[in-house]
């Protein structure tokens, strides 16, 4: 094994189940968010050889995986087809935070995806407003007011499913 697939190995099993948990709040569906995770590794396998600022590897994998995940939302490449019908009547709802985890991750699926992006990345990762900026290819402005929409739509799909 060469040293660069040695270095590439070790940064993958680093940062894989940290990069998995990020693509499944932008897609919702764990299979999904596999194939998200192995489309981003194997472009950063790709370019490991061109990439001279290793300590910068979080940022770029992030972007490649947002990017990834934006565009085949762009290209149609994926849709989220429901298989079965919502039940009518629901269960009481808990106040576990097991069960409100869930509810939050439903209605963050509902979010559109670029907005959803935003959130994940402002508040899931902790990036600054410059950051998300940066991995999103676009100015600080159209963070703040896609953050500002996708939490109200979030808070609107909350209180929603707080009124059923």
């Amino acid at each position: 094994m060469s040293d660069r697939d040695a270095a590439f190995e070790a940064y993958f099993a680093a940062r894989s189940d940290a990069m998995r948990g990020t693509a499944y709040l932008l897609c919702g569906d764990w299979h999904r968010a596999e194939d998200l995770v192995q489309q981003t590794f194997t472009k950063l396998y790709l370019a490991w050889r061109r990439i001279q600022r290793h300590e910068a590897m979080d940022n770029y994998t992030r972007q490649t995986l947002i990017r990834t995940f934006l565009s085949e939302r762009r290209r149609g490449w994926f849709r989220h087809e429901s298989v079965g019908s919502q039940p009518i009547d629901r269960a009481a709802p808990s106040a576990g935070l097991a069960d409100e985890r869930l509810v939050l991750l439903e209605a963050l699926a509902k979010v559109p995806p670029r907005q959803r992006a935003v959130l994940v990345l402002r508040y899931w990762e902790d990036q600054s407003v410059e950051q998300t900026a940066a991995l999103l290819d676009c100015s600080a402005g159209t963070v703040k007011s896609q953050a500002a929409r996708g939490l109200a739509t979030l808070r609107g799909l909350l209180e929603e499913e707080r009124v059923r």
